[in-house]
């Protein structure tokens, strides 16, 4: 019986000693020789602890030798990595372009370009990128070792907002890892085949318009008339080449431009007139038929070309001319015109630089622009208020809305009375009052002028000249050019005009034209400038020569 139980024990003991080895928790791929579930990651080391189940079961216990030791693990092949899966590749690349990281992004590109870098600051500053924000898709396989990750972007552009793109990163296995194979469409779709993009603005559009519907010339001294002139929002648009489409565009148009009455070549004509001049100056024009202002270039300030009151000077004898024409004299009347002549009871009149010319016709008179002879011819002929009923009924000169401003007020003796005939006194006037006086000599009507298609609502009514009046007024102006006191100013032929050297009391004398050529009316003003034939007369040519007569 005990050797029966003593061979009983023995065959078993044999058993577990020659028994198959333990079966690992983890298979193993045959063919690999690494575990089947492996990411990549290394392998556990082993510290002799025994493994735990992942279901949470009791371990494993290992099984021993015969001799109480622990039972060899049999060998095992050493894991191989295997590359990250592409998307987080791609995941990697645009984290580090949305940060502008560079130089991760080449680490991660299978054969940039040299350039890379700066292709990406380019196309940035270039189109005015302000951000950039990415977000991955699924990747999507393109066998074993090619795949593709679309992905959506958003960039603000300045000036235009957001800029939303899709486009697609291509990854390939490159010495066993994902790379992303860069072309410039992975910067945007429209970079394929050579395209490019453009930032196009269109030029600023002034909110003012000339006329004939184009911006303001440079430098047209006429800013404090027509504020606006300032451009509007240029039009900006993000497009590809060659194609020209847009791909987007400002959030709204420009608002629509405003047209003047202002032509543009004469407005040109009268800032370039003013260059250089030293004093404050103004240069305004306007036309003879409607009474449009063609042209105002200002650097009186305070818009003084249109509201400011100057004495005129002798350019007022226009208006003194038409008032002793209708009283009777004709432009062919002889007259006299003394160095020098003193009102009964009151003050002596002289001419500039003491000119004595004897007797002449009134038109000659006019042309010399004599003193003494208007005031003489006023004192004989005007007393009875005529004088101011001719300036206020007939060209203006009186409170009256519109545009441009003059005055004067009724003589109250004789020394005044002389003082209105020559432009001195109560007569004060804004430069575009007297090319309104202009204009009426050249079309027989005076008019106000205006800066509208049709007068405004309440604006005086014109108020025609008489023919035989007009007539006078157009001979004795064109007499002024050729033959007296704007004889040397250089206006090109067929202008008609008078001068006038306006006295200002403790300061330099105003210097005056005003004229017309063809349809324009002139006036020009040159503040304590000195001399009208000198100094404004030249200025009125320089505007008239830039012009064809029309």
């Amino acid at each position: 019986m005990l050797a029966a139980v003593v061979l009983i024990v023995a065959f078993g003991a044999f058993a577990l000693a020659t028994g198959p080895d333990p079966v690992d928790a983890q298979p193993t791929s045959r063919r690999s020789g690494t575990p089947a579930h492996s990411t990549g990651a290394p392998p556990q080391a082993s510290t002799g602890a025994p493994p735990q189940a992942s279901t949470g079961a009791d371990p494993i216990v290992p099984q021993q030798t015969a001799t109480g030791a622990p039972a060899q693990a049999p060998a095992t092949t050493p894991a191989q990595a295997t590359p990250e899966d592409p998307g987080t590749t791609a995941t990697r690349y645009l984290t580090a372009w949305q940060a502008g990281d560079f130089a991760t992004m080449t680490g991660l590109v299978a054969d940039p370009p040299p350039d890379f870098a700066d292709r990406h600051r380019r196309f940035t500053a270039e189109l005015r990128i302000s951000s950039l924000s990415l977000t991955p898709g699924r990747p999507r396989r393109q066998g074993e070792d090619a795949a593709e990750v679309p992905f959506q972007g958003v960039r603000e552009v300045m000036g235009l907002g957001r800029w939303p793109f899709s486009s697609v990163l291509r990854l390939a296995l490159r010495n066993g890892a994902w790379r992303v194979l860069w072309a410039p469409e992975t910067l945007h779709p429209s970079l394929r085949n050579g395209g490019t993009l453009r930032l196009r603005q269109s030029p600023a559009t002034p909110a003012i318009l000339t006329r004939e519907g184009r911006p303001f010339p440079p430098d047209s001294k006429a800013g404090d008339y027509f504020a606006s002139q300032a451009p509007t929002a240029p039009r900006l648009t993000l497009e590809e080449v060659p194609s020209g489409r847009v791909l987007l565009a400002s959030p709204s148009e420009p608002r629509q431009a405003t047209r003047t009455t202002i032509s543009e070549p004469v407005q040109a004509a009268a800032a370039r007139a003013l260059d250089g001049v030293g004093p404050p100056a103004a240069v305004v024009a306007v036309d003879t038929q409607t009474g449009q202002v063609r042209a105002v270039a200002d650097t009186l300030g305070g818009k003084r070309a249109f509201n400011g009151l100057y004495p005129p000077g002798s350019t007022f004898k226009v208006v003194t001319a038409a008032a002793l024409l209708r009283s009777g004299l004709a432009p062919e009347s002889s007259v006299g015109c003394p160095a020098r002549y003193t009102l009964p009871n009151a003050r002596s009149f002289a001419n500039d630089g003491g000119a004595d010319h004897g007797t002449v016709s009134l038109t000659m008179a006019f042309a010399y622009s004599c003193n003494t002879t208007f005031v003489q011819q006023a004192y004989e002929r005007l007393r009875d208020d005529r004088l101011r009923a001719e300036a206020a009924d007939r060209f203006g000169f009186r409170e009256k809305p519109g545009l441009s401003s003059c005055r004067i007020h009724a003589h109250k003796d004789l020394n005044e009375l002389g003082a209105d005939s020559i432009g001195q006194n109560s007569v004060q006037a804004s430069p575009l009052c007297m090319a309104e006086v202009a204009a009426a000599v050249a079309s027989g009507v005076w008019r106000p002028a205006i800066m509208t298609d049709v007068p405004p609502a309440g604006s005086p009514s014109p108020v025609p000249l008489d023919q035989r009046v007009a007539e006078g007024l157009r001979a004795m102006m064109s007499a002024a050019v050729t033959q007296g006191t704007a004889t040397l100013a250089g206006l090109p032929s067929g202008t008609f005009g008078k001068t006038g050297t306006a006295e200002v009391q403790g300061a330099g004398t105003h210097a005056w034209f005003i004229g017309y050529r063809g349809s324009l009316a002139c006036a020009v003003l040159v503040q304590n400038g000195g001399s009208g034939g000198a100094v404004a007369a030249p200025i009125a040519a320089k505007l008239l020569k830039a012009l064809p007569s029309t």
